[in-house]
């Protein structure tokens, strides 16, 4: 009995199957008609309020819409604000500070490096033109150690670039 009157009080929100049922059962045959027609009353009274309150959200949207244009307030410059004001708070974020200070520091390190590289570059072709101009012969620049470097790294790259060509042409049953 206990077990029956607690499931009868129980204060826990429907659930999807609750609902369901709740919606399929005809409580209207439950009603005595005083009870009915008091519900009537009651839902026409709600609609009336429902009814009631958009007219009076809406006459409240159109004096906000006539305050903003008096004010020279529009859509465009209420997102230029809103942007902004965005902008401003995403900058002034944690994260984005760190992230900034991040990207900044790889930013300089890359640079670093692309000047090394540059530099080392510019050193080679300057002891090549400088091997150039001095010797003799193009025996002698080509016995030059920093032709040689360069001219097996040429060699590596020219074969390289041979072998991925013939196997792609394996795979894609093309002959040689």
């Amino acid at each position: 009995m206990e077990a029956q009157a607690q499931g009868l009080l129980e204060t826990e929100p429907l659930q999807g199957r609750d609902e369901d049922t709740v919606a399929s059962t005809d409580f209207s045959s439950m009603l005595s008609e005083e009870e009915r027609e008091e519900l009537k009353a009651e839902l026409v009274q709600l609609e009336d309020e429902i009814t009631t309150l958009r007219q009076v959200l809406s006459a409240k949207e159109r004096h906000l819409v006539e305050i903003k244009q008096k004010l020279g307030m529009n859509l465009m410059n209420e997102l230029k604000q809103n942007f902004s004001r965005s902008w401003h708070d995403m900058q002034t974020s944690t994260a984005y500070k760190k992230t900034h200070e991040t990207l900044s520091h790889a930013g300089q390190k890359a640079t670093a490096a692309f000047s090394n590289v540059g530099t080392a570059i510019s050193k080679k072709f300057g002891d090549m033109s400088y091997s150039i101009r001095h010797s003799i012969s193009m025996p002698a620049m080509r016995n030059s150690p920093t032709f040689k470097s360069f001219e097996e790294r040429v060699e590596t790259t020219v074969t390289s670039l041979k072998e991925a060509l013939v196997s792609s042409q394996l795979t894609c049953g093309l002959s040689v």
